[in-house]
């Protein structure tokens, strides 16, 4: 069964060139929930991010069903585990201090909550969970992390969210301050999307046979 449709359940555009650009080698049309004239805004009641990123993509594909061939729905639910914070924002990370809360005052939030903190105690992680609807209605989720440390100001333009803010010491940026190209490959939400990409794959081989 081949898979002529994907639909990504964001209507954010910066994530959305994430996804494309990962996704080019899918012999598919990708496209976002409201391009696919899909979009809802399920209640994100799931307390990791598995659970919200399946309640996503289930809500979408329920949505779109019949309106696509080969329709599969892709879902993620993404965020900002700060370990001195407890994990917080975690699940709660787009809608931390409100969802129409700049992500500015977001990030100098979290700066100002770890002022005089030294950078062994500024551990952090980007966490993506990505949620599969596939044709048939089978499921599938992975999950992928990126190890970094909170930083001491915003730096960088090429990201969004948190990005300024954190900080990968390996490479002496934020990931605000990496090329797209050289982020997909090391990003949360890239490593995620290469994996869904083989389970995604795995899924069309079973269905040739």
């Amino acid at each position: 069964m081949q898979i002529r449709t994907v639909i990504f359940a964001t209507g954010n555009p910066g994530k959305m060139r994430e996804v494309r650009e990962i996704l080019s080698d899918l012999d598919a049309r990708v496209m976002s929930m409201r391009e696919a004239e899909a979009f809802c805004e399920p209640e994100e009641t799931g307390t990791t991010f598995e659970e919200n990123a399946l309640i996503k993509a289930r809500a979408v594909a329920e949505k779109a069903r019949g309106l696509w061939p080969g329709l599969l729905v892709l879902a993620d639910d993404s965020g900002l585990e700060v370990d001195y914070l407890h994990k917080k924002p975690g699940v709660y990370s787009a809608r931390w201090m409100g969802e129409d809360t700049s992500y500015r005052l977001k990030n100098a939030a979290i700066v100002g909550l770890l002022e005089g903190v030294p950078d062994e105690e500024r551990t952090a992680r980007f966490v993506s969970a990505i949620a599969a609807v596939f044709p048939d209605g089978t499921e599938a989720v992975v999950r992928e992390a990126v190890e970094g440390i909170i930083g001491y100001e915003e730096r960088g333009e090429n990201g969004f969210g948190y990005d300024p803010i954190f900080y990968l010491p390996e490479l002496g940026k934020t990931s605000a301050e990496i090329p797209m190209e050289e982020k997909n490959k090391i990003s949360h939400r890239g490593k995620a999307l290469r994996r869904m990409e083989e389970v995604i794959r795995a899924y069309e081989n079973r269905h040739r046979q």
